[in-house]
């Protein structure tokens, strides 16, 4: 594996265009400006004034205005950071933002209060005048028990800068200051980065080179452990204030409120795939054990592949074929739109030093998606970039179709378009080939990156993270100690005796930023509990199936997850669903065992 060039020095066609939001610096320079003085003088038309449905109304119109104009900046400077933390003006411009972006807040916060202020049947009345509103003013109304003064209000919103730098720090922390020295092999020095870690090391099929790798990369994560640490306390001690301020019963209560979820369908998520799932994926862990004839199988080993001859590398060009081919029966209009996004340079694909792991696509109001990934050349970067633009698709519609108050669907939903994508790429290569080899390493494709992924990973972060909340609502705080603690038990609790959890196992809470993200990691899961069930519609179904999930991605959040789900055939009020989908994701671990006996008899 080679070391990683500076951005700089990074190939522009591999890279995203962020000319399509802001053609120059200046022109960001300039929309800040005008912004600044838009949202001056709508606070002198309307502050103090927002007391009756037609005021409400005009206020909302133009406060509307306000937030398509706000969100191609934010996503300017973030994205601009994303793609290579060491850039010192990168780093200043999104600083500067955010002191931007939490003075406008401190000004516009009288919105909120003074809709709050007034009886919930003004508010009602003002939603029955304008539909496009509705779902803002109804979320209002829900939150008005919640709701502080307005001079508290005004400071905390002034405040919000310093509460999002956890995050920032964060990824400073990770991306910037975190240096990995080359580890050895029989004398040999091999280049170690996040990157190369996550995208190739941890899925090495030599033993020796894979461990290595893992207890190297495990050793600089034990180095920043403490400041790790202490970062994300503050994070969640400031939810925890946020939550008790506000008159929340509990911070789980708090966090799941713009969820539109209650607790009990957040802990049957994560309940039932510990005590569910486990046992299936303890039959893969010892699968691969077998296959790849080890002694022990450790945490370190679980990302191998089943039949590592058996792995195609594919560049990024060829990757379109496969998206052509997966995601054509979603129709011509969503067709189009992965067109543009290969053509336009939606898409951010280098390795570079300082770019953020993993991948994300962010899908500003009023333009396009862009999609952050870092491309090995592995079939698992198919599936990725499947459920990236999965993401992309959503918006596409509900960006056309609704208004920015009713385009942002409940958090989750959020996982189900992405992880359709995948589903969608899964049964394409399945249809087209008997040979049981490549059948074999199409499911085990689907098991070791879709369903592992998000099944897994992100479902024990979400145990995980359980398990600090539940600590930090009875008044208490994390460390380090406690935190490797956590997520030492959550793992063993899981893999039980199929799987030795190494030294430095403990510390993969560290690598993920979603605990910077309120309760975001158990809804992986619950939307590819929604995507799987709506793919077998689809199998089944055909067009009428597909049609009904477009209409869903169209609805964007004017309705419930459980609403947008049963207009998708499937009842996440029930476990039901949960429970097929568990049933399949053992189903496609059988098949994998017989496989490989038939192919080795």
């Amino acid at each position: 594996m080679k070391t990683l060039p500076v951005r700089t020095e990074v190939n522009e066609k591999e890279t995203w265009n962020l000319a399509d939001l802001f053609k120059t610096e200046e022109d960001y320079e300039q929309a800040i400006a005008n912004l600044e003085q838009e949202v001056g003088r709508f606070a002198e038309q309307f502050e103090g004034q927002i007391d009756n449905p037609t005021i409400i109304n005009e206020a909302l119109g133009k406060y509307r205005g306000i937030m398509e104009k706000f969100i191609p900046a934010a996503t300017y400077a973030s994205l601009a950071s994303s793609v290579d933390q060491t850039d010192d003006n990168a780093q200043l411009r999104e600083s500067r933002f955010g002191t931007f972006a939490a003075k406008l807040s401190e000004t516009l916060s009288f919105v909120s209060s003074e809709l709050s202020a007034l009886p919930a049947e003004t508010l009602q009345e003002a939603a029955a005048q304008s539909e496009g509103h509705a779902r803002y003013l109804n979320q209002i109304i829900r939150k008005k028990p919640h709701q502080l003064h307005p001079e508290a209000e005004k400071t905390l919103a002034a405040f919000s800068a310093t509460f999002n730098a956890p995050y920032g720090l964060y990824n400073v922390t990770k991306l910037v200051d975190m240096t990995f020295d080359d580890f050895v092999v029989g004398g040999e020095p091999y280049p170690l980065s996040y990157v190369t870690f996550e995208g190739g090391w941890e899925s090495e099929p030599d033993t020796a080179k894979r461990r290595a790798a893992f207890d190297a990369f495990s050793a600089k994560l034990k180095e920043y452990q403490h400041t790790t640490a202490k970062t994300y306390d503050m994070h969640v001690q400031m939810e925890k204030t946020t939550s008790d301020l506000r008159g929340y019963e509990n911070i789980f209560d708090y966090l799941l409120m713009d969820q539109e979820v209650d607790r009990s369908m957040y802990n049957r998520q994560i309940d039932l795939i510990m005590e569910e799932l486990a046992p299936h994926m303890r039959k893969y862990a010892k699968l691969l054990q077998k296959v790849h004839g080890l002694d022990t199988m450790t945490f370190a080993d679980l990302k191998i592949p089943l039949d590592p001859t058996y792995e195609p590398k594919i560049t990024f060009e060829e990757s379109k074929r496969y998206m052509d081919d997966a995601l054509s029966i979603m129709g011509k209009d969503y067709a189009a739109m992965v067109d543009k996004a290969y053509e336009e340079r939606w898409i951010d694909y280098a390795q570079n030093l300082g770019k953020s792991t993993g991948a994300f696509c962010s899908s500003p109001y009023g333009n396009h998606s862009y999609i952050l990934i870092s491309w090995t050349g592995s079939m698992e970067d198919v599936f990725v970039l499947a459920h990236e633009l999965g993401h992309a698709g959503h918006f596409h519609y509900t960006n056309s179709e609704q208004n920015i108050f009713n385009a942002d669907p409940s958090l989750y939903f959020i996982e189900a378009p992405s992880t359709l994508n995948e589903m969608l790429m899964a049964n394409h290569l399945l249809k087209n080939s008997d040979d049981p080899k490549f059948k074999r390493w199409v499911i085990s494709s689907i098991v070791s990156r879709t369903y592992y992924h998000n099944f897994v990973t992100h479902l024990l972060e979400a145990a995980y993270q359980r398990k600090v909340y539940e600590r930090v609502d009875e008044g208490g705080n994390v460390n380090a100690t406690i935190l490797n603690n956590f997520k030492r038990g959550v793992l063993e609790e899981f893999w039980g005796d199929a799987v030795i959890i190494n030294e430095g196992a403990e510390l993969t809470w560290m690598r993920q930023p979603h605990y910077y993200m309120g309760l975001y990691p158990y809804t992986y899961s619950a939307g590819l509990t929604i995507s799987t069930q709506v793919s077998e519609r689809i199998l089944q179904e055909g067009q009428p199936a597909v049609d009904d999930w477009l209409n869903v991605l169209k609805a964007g959040g004017t309705k419930t997850p459980a609403e947008l789900s049963r207009m998708a055939g499937v009842d996440i009020t029930t476990e039901e669903p949960l429970k097929k989908t568990i049933a399949y994701i053992g189903s496609l671990i059988d098949e994998l065992i017989q496989l490989t006996e038939q192919i080795e008899a």
